[in-house]
């Protein structure tokens, strides 16, 4: 389509997005209101809006509402909602607002969560001429669908999928792109070929009103801390934005390729679900109260484990699809020039295929939360507690065996820190879960491989050149992740050797209030950027440590580097403050509640 005249070129690609969904699908849409990203039926599926990929054509695989001679934009979120709200401002002072969403609420005793955007525009001011580009792509933007319409609908035909549009608007103008003035308002509802129960704008708005109560109605339940509240409600809503509530599973991020750092090719598809996420997660679910999404994603851990020991193999791999696919092959896109022209785009991660032995006590960590709360409709028993027993028994095993670790290295194998680490949580919280249990013997038999492991890490991690535990057993290269000693019980915050090795990290790791994960080279050579769980880790250390005052400051350069409406990626460039990496990141998200909940004053000072 030929640009008309006084309509703006796509802006180009960023992290400045907003991200709408429901637990089934997702959506990210830029300051502009172009829907760039979202992948159908769900979110490790084809890319239906893939122009965030794109390169330098922001248009094919996107759905923009454009008006004519913009000249200003605003973006925010409904409080305590996850409807996004866009305005677009001409130069004479005309504007219009965009409203996204994708319905979420209880209808007929179970949550409405269909596969469907919805899009309300109104004039705010005047009769601004608008223009409406939709352009979805199949198989990875290599398809033009098959376009055929009817009075009050558009479908878009793929090999795979199918979609309809529902418009009150001119029917016309959408598949010819030609602009029009924006005299009423117009509603689009893209989802399902299927028919809808009355008209489009009753529909939308009934749709509307209802999802933007059942996001207030889940925010005002939260258990908040009292600082930072508005950052850790939207870092909430986030994390349950990325549940896909149909099997439990959390996604680390809605999608895949954005690289770590220009230019590095260090692009992989995070649209999985790790299990290292586990334990973090589940915390932070905790702390705010919030039960419901933390027992989906338990029993998504639960169908994990049961599903590993019914292959026929204690082998837990270190990620998963959201309905438990174990088969992920990584391959190279090659019908999309990638984020910015920044290739290569990869769908699956061979990740999958990699022995990281962390897992098994990262599950018997989240896990272990449900054997102790008695909130839980669904509390396990003697049961559950011998499956997670099978879980330590593989951590036990391969304690002190070589492997990829937590960053997931390509070409090299230890016997790293961090994964020993998590195998004394598996043994020392299946002893604690055993005294719950009331079984002494099983207690007696954990704890003391709990001890035994405890002193080979104290004993092998330990680098006296480094006065620092070291990434892995006689190792001497440093690791943000032995952080997490203090973090998950491991070692007292205040003993000489953490708080050494506090001092090491941020001696070696830290550019200003960010850290990096690691020193050594990797398999693409030095990391360039901040990690940001890394950072959150050193804001749980210091302040354990009792800097208190220097966790809150870098927590404070944290939130800064927040997109507008308050989202992070996975990492964060020290000097230009941009981010970087798959997105919104689910591990920095669960980062932000932790570290507010752990930093914030008592409400008791104020009430």
């Amino acid at each position: 389509m030929t640009p008309a005249s006084g309509f703006a070129s796509p802006e180009p690609a960023s992290l400045h997005m907003g991200v709408i969904g429901n637990c089934t699908i997702s959506a990210l849409i830029d300051s502009r209101a172009r829907i760039v990203w979202s992948c159908m039926p769900r979110f490790d599926a084809d890319p239906v809006f893939c122009s965030l990929l794109g390169g330098a054509d922001g248009a094919s695989g996107s759905w923009a509402i454009e008006l004519e001679d913009l000249a200003e934009t605003r973006q925010r979120y409904e409080p305590n909602t996850a409807v996004l709200v866009t305005e677009l401002w001409d130069r004479h002072g005309q504007g219009l607002q965009v409203t996204d969403f994708a319905p979420r609420f209880a209808s007929r005793g179970r949550f409405f969560r269909p596969m469907q955007i919805t899009r309300r525009v109104r004039a705010l001011k005047g009769t601004p001429r608008i223009r409406v580009h939709l352009a979805p792509r199949f198989e990875w933007g290599a398809q033009t669908p098959t376009i055929t319409s009817g009075s009050n609908h558009v479908r878009y035909v793929g090999d795979h999928l199918t979609l309809r549009l529902y418009t009150d608007a001119p029917i016309s103008h959408v598949l010819s792109g030609e602009p029009f003035l924006l005299v009423h308002e117009h509603n689009f509802l893209l989802g399902p070929d299927e028919t809808i129960a009355g008209s489009v704008s009753d529909v939308a708005r009934h749709f509307e009103q209802e999802t933007r109560a059942y996001w207030r109605t889940w925010s005002q339940r939260l258990a908040l801390p009292l600082e930072w509240q508005d950052a850790v409600i939207r870092a909430a809503i986030t994390l349950k934005l990325s549940l896909f509530e149909d099997t439990g599973a959390i996604v680390a991020a809605m999608t895949t390729s954005i690289p770590e750092a220009a230019h590095t090719e260090r692009n992989w598809d995070y649209r999985y679900c790790w299990l290292r996420d586990a334990f973090f997660v589940v915390r932070a679910l905790n702390s705010l109260s919030e039960i419901g999404t933390m027992e989906d994603y338990l029993r998504w851990l639960q169908d994990a484990v049961v599903g590993s020991a019914r292959a026929g193999s204690g082998h837990l791999q270190p990620l998963l699809g959201v309905g438990l696919e174990r088969h992920l092959p990584e391959r190279v896109v090659p019908s999309l020039p990638g984020y910015r022209g920044m290739g290569p785009v990869r769908a699956g991660n061979q990740a999958h295929e990699q022995f990281q032995h962390d897992v098994y006590g990262n599950i018997v960590l989240a896990a272990s939360q449900a054997f102790h709360d008695h909130r839980l409709l669904h509390r396990p028993g003697r049961a559950e507690f011998e499956r997670l027993e099978a879980m330590g028994e593989e951590a036990r095993r391969v304690f002190d065996q070589p492997d990829a670790g937590m960053w997931e290295l390509r070409t090299r194998m230890r016997v790293h820190t961090s994964s020993a680490l998590m195998s004394w949580a598996a043994c020392d919280r299946l002893a604690k879960i055993a005294r719950t249990l009331h079984l002494p013997e099983r207690a007696a038999y954990w704890g003391e491989h709990a001890a035994a492991m405890r002193e080979r890490i104290l004993r092998e991690s330990w680098s006296e050149e480094r006065q620092a535990f070291a990434e892995s057993f006689g190792g001497r290269d440093l690791d943000a992740s032995v952080l997490l000693m203090a973090e998950i019980g491991f070692i007292d915050p205040k003993d000489p050797r953490f708080m050494s090795t506090l001092h090491a990290l941020e001696t070696h790791l830290c550019d200003g209030p960010y850290m990096r994960r690691y020193e050594a080279p990797d398999d693409f050579g030095k990391p360039e950027v901040a990690f940001n769980i890394c950072t959150f880790w050193r804001i749980d250390a210091l302040a354990r440590t009792g800097r208190v005052r220097e966790a809150r400051e870098v927590f404070e350069a944290m939130l800064a580097v927040r997109n507008p409406l308050g989202l992070l990626s996975e990492d964060t460039h020290a000097t230009t403050g941009e981010m970087w990496g798959n997105f919104p990141q689910t591990y920095s998200m669960v980062g932000l509640i932790n570290a507010a909940v752990r930093l914030s004053a008592h409400w008791d000072s104020v009430v």
